[in-house]
């Protein structure tokens, strides 16, 4: 058997992601949402990240684009932001009411996709499957 008998697991792992990655986004849209949007709503919501620089890291974007982002959030009235008292160069991120809608409505759908995407799998299998995905990572860095 050659090394490409099959499809390289990098190749296939790749198409599948994007795949999933496009699907996902469908469904966030189909709800009101972008995959861009759901992870800004559900970091700020989680309190994982405190600044728009660690919400930027989060989301894999630059800070301008980010700004983009939270500029168009903010005018739809979204999510507040407001200077750091204590460090003015930060700005701090909350969610209002309407985002707050909004993060509930996308976490329906992304719970709904999670669902879809683990029909007919495991427990078991969707263990290893985290741990083959962890090693792959494991091997590129």
């Amino acid at each position: 058997m050659t090394p490409f008998d099959r499809p390289p697991v990098g190749m296939n792992l790749a198409r599948t992601a994007k795949l999933v990655a496009q699907a996902f986004d469908a469904a966030l849209v189909e709800a009101g949402g972008t995959l861009p949007v759901w992870v800004t709503l559900l970091s700020i919501k989680s309190r994982e990240l405190a600044n728009q620089r660690e919400l930027a890291g989060m989301i894999g974007i630059q800070g301008a684009t980010l700004t983009h982002h939270l500029n168009a959030m903010e005018t739809q009235g979204l999510l507040t932001r407001r200077r750091d008292p204590e460090n003015r160069r930060v700005h701090q991120v909350e969610l209002t009411e309407a985002g707050e809608a909004l993060f509930l409505k996308l976490r329906t759908a992304a719970l709904a996709f999670d669902k879809r995407l683990r029909t007919g799998l495991s427990d078991d299998r969707l263990a290893e499957f985290a741990e083959v995905l962890a090693a792959l990572r494991a091997n590129v860095d």
